[in-house]
């Protein structure tokens, strides 16, 4: 070979190296329409290498076709087309590993009976690899219609899994909704709580809901203490056998409740004229023999003698056969001058 034509392959070698050197490899940003953007990195796929230590791909590994502007589905992939060709879980990661690639956030639900209920991808992700356990069999990519707690009980939506073999239950709500603890006002005594926390060691949510309480307090009619003593709301377990009667033990649910130990009753002009001693009395009976039958709580209406003789009031016990007569022993309740 001359001289001459050494110096023309010489100049050829230079200008191809020139041109190559010139081509600009830009990460490229793909804007899904479901699934956030996806930024393919020219630079990192070309930094690989082989287990010689020889570059792993070149240009015309994936740019054999560099006409091709054919749109690849997450389907597509899966079947081994465009990135799936490599990423296909032996020669790279499978294309189902879908956070590699797509920004994956957490979710936030805004439940309206229950109040935010938070959903994590990178929790779940942690315990389960691939996105198509999920996607688009259960959800498709985007938003999705609201599913009831009934549907999930019967395999939809997050029932799929959490079924209590592969995961926990649906009917372990307190896993992902919160559990407030309750206070009601119930004036004129103090106001009542209900422990989440307590009754669900021995209980599940189902057990009250929805049969006897809706999630949605708003919706949920409120229950006077005679109601419950029937058997309704609190009163369903609270009967004496399953759990203590609502008909006593007003302090375990009246938080700060205080009976107070000694009534005392005055005429018009101020003078004391009678005591009553709930010490006394709760030895012998329940709340519920006397409130709210004979005393609606706060009622602070007095009877007079000649009505307890009828039998009203105090009058109701004290006939002479169940307690001592309103008619005698009057020095037992009213104070001698």
């Amino acid at each position: 070979m001359n001289r001459a034509l050494l110096f023309i392959l010489a100049g050829l070698i230079s200008a191809i190296a020139s041109n190559a050197t010139a081509i600009e490899l830009k990460n490229i940003v793909y804007n899904t329409k479901n699934a956030g953007t996806v930024v393919f990195s020219h630079a990192q796929h070309l930094a690989k290498k082989s287990p010689r230590g020889t570059p792993a791909f070149s240009c015309g590994t994936c740019h054999a076709d560099n006409k091709s502007k054919k749109h690849y589905t997450m389907a597509d992939m899966y079947k081994g087309h465009s990135c799936g060709s490599c990423h296909n879980g032996k020669q790279a990661f499978g294309s189902h590993e879908c956070s590699k690639c797509h920004q994956v956030k957490e979710i936030v639900y805004q439940v309206k009976e229950t109040g935010p209920t938070p959903f994590s991808h990178k929790l779940h992700l942690a315990k389960v690899k691939d996105c198509s356990v999920c996607h688009t069999k259960l959800y498709k990519t985007g938003k999705n219609p609201p599913v009831t707690m009934a549907e999930m009980q019967k395999g939809k939506s997050c029932g799929f899994c959490h079924n209590g073999k592969q995961a926990f239950g649906v009917n372990k709500c307190g896993k992902c909704h919160k559990n407030p603890e309750l206070t009601y006002r119930t004036p004129p005594v103090n106001r009542a709580t209900f422990s989440h926390a307590f009754h669900i060691k021995a209980y599940s949510c189902k057990d009250c809901h929805p049969a006897t309480v809706q999630p949605d307090r708003k919706k949920n009619k409120r229950f006077t203490m005679a109601e419950m003593e029937k058997g309704q709301s609190c009163g369903i377990c609270h009967d004496g056998k399953a759990a203590f009667s609502v008909k006593g033990d007003c302090a375990k649910c009246h938080t700060g409740f205080r009976m107070p130990g000694k009534l005392i009753f005055k005429n018009k002009s101020g003078t004391i004229v009678g005591y009553f001693s709930h010490d006394f009395h709760t030895v012998a009976y329940q709340c519920s023999d006397c409130h709210t039958t004979l005393y609606p709580y706060g009622n602070g209406k007095q009877a007079t003698m000649k009505q307890m003789e009828s039998g009203t009031s105090c009058g109701t016990c004290h006939d002479g056969k169940s307690a001592f007569s309103v008619k005698s022993d009057c020095l037992k309740c009213h104070k001698s001058s």
